[in-house]
């Protein structure tokens, strides 16, 4: 029986819309290839975010002042920023003490496309990434292109991209929480990193999410099946 609601919780998917966390999946061909999900676009003057328990898209904030992002901004589904991300950060850095967000994975997509909306699904390949830290938690930004875009699919590796680009997505980064007059936020980017080290990073959330929520169909599944039981 429980086999059988586990199929029916995926099957369920077909017909009603999913979790974008945790009901879109990755892609088979990740981490070199991820359907992202898109929150924000460069367009936005108002931060959202999903809503984890809902899934739901939610009005986080207004952005602060001049700060609007500049790239497509949105997280990998199924993933996870805990232990495992943690470790790496601290074992790359060289700090200690560090925590996972308890967030998914952060992404931006570059496209030269005008896509004025967001919640929605992207097709992205990583070409390197942030090793951001805020306030004592990993927080890593990966950087990846919309595959098949005409400009930007031909830079394979962040280093290979100019540092205008690059440069720009650090400025927001690193100012995006800032209220003039008042004192800094705790955000600190330690590292660029390129491709490989990107891939290290989605595998490690990709082993924290497993960890964490990768039996989800399972335990609906037992749950109900403990239900029938008990009222029986």
């Amino acid at each position: 029986m429980e086999k059988r609601f586990t199929e029916l919780w995926k099957t369920m998917g077909r017909r009603y819309q999913s979790h974008p966390w945790h009901g879109i999946n990755i892609g088979a061909d990740a981490p070199e290839i991820l359907m992202s999900f898109i929150e924000m676009t460069p367009s936005d003057t108002v931060k959202y975010e999903i809503d984890k328990e809902s899934g739901f898209i939610k009005v986080d904030r207004p952005q602060k002042f001049s700060n609007i992002v500049p790239a497509l901004y949105g997280f990998v589904p199924q993933t996870y920023c805990d232990k495992h991300v943690a470790e790496l950060c601290m074992q790359k850095s060289g700090k200690t003490g560090i925590k996972g967000d308890k967030d998914p994975l952060d992404i931006l997509v570059l496209t030269e496309r005008n896509i004025t909306h967001g919640n929605i699904i992207v097709p992205a390949i990583p070409i390197g990434g942030f090793r951001m830290i805020d306030d004592g938690e990993a927080d890593d930004k990966i950087i990846a292109v919309l595959k098949d875009d005409q400009m930007y699919s031909k830079y394979h590796d962040i280093f290979d991209c100019p540092d205008s680009i690059v440069n720009r997505l650090r400025h927001y980064f690193l100012t995006y929480k800032n209220i003039p007059g008042e004192e800094s936020s705790n955000v600190e980017i330690d590292a660029l990193y390129g491709k490989e080290d990107a891939l290290e990073v989605i595998r490690k959330s990709q082993l924290d999410y497993t960890e964490n929520y990768g039996n989800i169909e399972e335990e609906m599944s037992q749950s109900i099946v403990k239900l029938f039981q008990a009222a029986q």
